[in-house]
Parts: C-alpha cells; sequence; structure tokens
C-alpha cells in the first residue's frame, strides 16, 4: 500500500488560492512519479470567511488542524479587513497553538534569476535562516497606558525561555549537520546591546555547540549581518536567531535571491503540525488575473514533502523549478513572466515528469 499523507490546505486570501492551485497540481505529479498519496482537505480561513461571520478561526479549528500531517498555506491578507486582525488571528494563533516554534527560511539563488547584487550568483547565495518562531516581541506581552494622551506610554516586552532557545538552537545545529555543507552555525543577535535576552541566547548556543564538534558555531551582531548579506552573502550557511531579528533578515534574504516571488518557508513543529507557505502576501491587485507567480507557493509545496520524509520528491521540485528558472522565466514579478500563472506551473510539472 502506497503511503497516504493527509494535508489541510488554507488558500487564503488575494492571489493565495491561484498559488495554491498550481502548488497542489505539482504535488499530485509528483506524488505519482514517486508512489505515495496525498488527500486534500480545504479550510476557507481568511479574509472573505471574517467578512461574513467575524471570526479568524471557528471554534475547534486548532484541534481539528492536528490531525493532519501538514498544513498548506497560500496567503492571508484581504484589502477590506483592517490590518493585524487576519495575522493575529489567523497566522500568528496557528505558529503559537500548534507550537511551530521553528521559522525555516531557506535563502538559495535559483539559476536565472536575477540578483541585484553585483557580481553575485547561485554558488554565493545558498543559506538557511532558522527564526526562533513563538517567543520574543511577537509573543505578545506588554501594554500601554493613558493611550491618546500626551503621556502614553507603551510597553512591548521580549520574552526568551531556555526552553524555548535551546531547543530551537538544537534544531538549527541538528539542521545544520544534516545539510552537510559548510557545516558552520552563526548565531545573529545584539549581545551588546540587548544584554539579557541575548546573553541567555549567546550562552545556550555555545553550551550546545559543545555536543557539535564538526560544525564551527559562530557570533555576529544582527546588524554586521545585515551588511554581510549584501556584500559576502557566501559566507553563511546556517544562521539560527531570534523571531524579530529573523522576521527582518529573511526578507532581505528574500530580496537577494530574487524576491518575495520564489521565497518559501516553514513554520515547524518537529514533533507535531507543520505549515508551509510562500513568503510573499496575497498580492489582492493581482487576483484572478492568472499572472501571479507561482513558484514559492510550488516550492513551499517541495518543503513540506522534504519534511514528511519524502527527500526525493521534494528534491524533485526543487530541480524542476530550477529548470524553469533557468530556462523560460524571464522576470519573477507579476505580469512579466512570459507565461501565465497556470502555464508556469504546467512547466513544473512537465519537468517533474522528465527528471
Amino acid at each position: 500500500m502506497p503511503k497516504t499523507y493527509n494535508i489541510a490546505v488554507i488558500p487564503g486570501d488575494g492571489t493565495g488560492p491561484e498559488v495554491v492551485a498550481e502548488g497542489i497540481k505539482v504535488l499530485n505529479a509528483v506524488s505519482q512519479k514517486y508512489g505515495f498519496k496525498i488527500n486534500l482537505n480545504y479550510f476557507n480561513f481568511g479574509g472573505d470567511r471574517y467578512l461574513k461571520t467575524g471570526e479568524t478561526l471557528p471554534e475547534g479549528a486548532i484541534e481539528e488542524l492536528k490531525k493532519y500531517n501538514a498544513i498548506y498555506l497560500g496567503a492571508i491578507g484581504h484589502p477590506d479587513v483592517k490590518p493585524g486582525i487576519l495575522e493575529k488571528g489567523i497566522l500568528l494563533r496557528l505558529r503559537f497553538e500548534l507550537d511551530q516554534y521553528i521559522n525555516l527560511r531557506p535563502v538559495k539563488l535559483y539559476p536565472g534569476v536575477e540578483c541585484p547584487l553585483k557580481d553575485k550568483g547561485p554558488e554565493h547565495i545558498d543559506f538557511v535562516v532558522v527564526r526562533e518562531n513563538t517567543e520574543g516581541l511577537y509573543a505578545g506581552a506588554g501594554g500601554v497606558l493613558k493611550k491618546g494622551t500626551p503621556d502614553e506610554v507603551a510597553v512591548q516586552e521580549s520574552i526568551n525561555t531556555r526552553k524555548g532557545v535551546e531547543r530551537c538552537i538544537r534544531y538549527a545545529f541538528e539542521y545544520c549537520k544534516k545539510r552537510n555543507k559548510a557545516k558552520k552555525l552563526t548565531l545573529c543577535g545584539k549581545t551588546n546591546v540587548l544584554t539579557f535576552a541575548f546573553d541567555l541566547w549567546e550562552r545556550t548556543f555555545y553550551e550546545v555547540a559543545k555536543k557539535y564538534s564538526d560544525i564551527k558555531a559562530d557570533y555576529a551582531h544582527v546588524d554586521a549581518i545585515t551588511m554581510w548579506f549584501v556584500k559576502n552573502p557566501e559566507w553563511f550557511d546556517v544562521i539560527v536567531t531570534d523571531n524579530m531579528f529573523g522576521d527582518i533578515i529573511t526578507d532581505l534574504g528574500a530580496m537577494i535571491q530574487g524576491g518575495m516571488g520564489i521565497a518559501a518557508g516553514g513554520n515547524i513543529n518537529p514533533e507535531g503540525v507543520s505549515m508551509f507557505e510562500p513568503i510573499g502576501g496575497s498580492a489582492p491587485k493581482y487576483k484572478g488575473k492568472n499572472i501571479i507567480n507561482p513558484l514559492a507557493a510550488i516550492c513551499a509545496g517541495g518543503m513540506m514533502l522534504e519534511h514528511l520524509g519524502e527527500e526525493k520528491a521534494g528534491g524533485c521540485i526543487e530541480q524542476a523549478v530550477m529548470e524553469v528558472t533557468g530556462k523560460h522565466i524571464k522576470s519573477l514579478a507579476a505580469g512579466q513572466m512570459g507565461y501565465t500563472t497556470t502555464e508556469v506551473g504546467d512547466l513544473v510539472v512537465d519537468y517533474v515528469n522528465k527528471l
């Protein structure tokens, strides 16, 4: 009997359903090639549902999603919904309540993709950021006093626990070991200013490093890392950092790999249900025009398969995407690819079948 994976699909808002449709097209092709099955169940969580019902996630949604092997997400964000409502009510709630404590972001420049960095090519940009995903400034600790007055005070606290920091760091070392490339793990922080939080991070980092003698462990301030992403991205193999810094440097990473149209990520719970998504937003202005780039969503599907243990199938998707970027796509920008959204999906499927 072929192995079966039950996948919860959240197409989301804007162009989310369009890119998810192409990702599923590719997942179906690669599953047939490698002899496993994918059962899909769709959930209409997003802006349209919120506008109709006033709820972001219905009662019981989290427990229902725990039954699946993984979650495949399109994009969340609706022009008629105030910013923050959907992001906190759906994305952050899923990450926190499903304890997806790792945000995994590969930063890799594919052949044929234009890089904004002078004289940098695919051989220079191939690293991974491991971001802590459930603590830090995003934990929601803090408050406001005397709001709307001249004496208003706003406090936002960064929560860092030994447990949360250590499990993130251990995951990063294990990932670096499995990746087996430069075998270098860099802690990104700000020890000279954020002395309480990053003292915990740094001490834990070097304590865990003692058990990984084959991996070079080093440290860099976050401001230095942003400079080196631009000047010397080839210096990096795997980077581990906290929630806020990870959020910032991965967007810079997306730009040097060609933009949001190619960037994919995973929200990982190694012991539970993980969620995979394209990094870009819902792009509502392109909705229904069949011009949005689906490659990031397709790559997210490949990451999902690798996480589920179907590493050959996930690798096949990446190779197929590289063939498409190297031989076909003119630009990653919406409407400038030289192909429609569905045609790009068809190209990837063709290469999946040929490889």
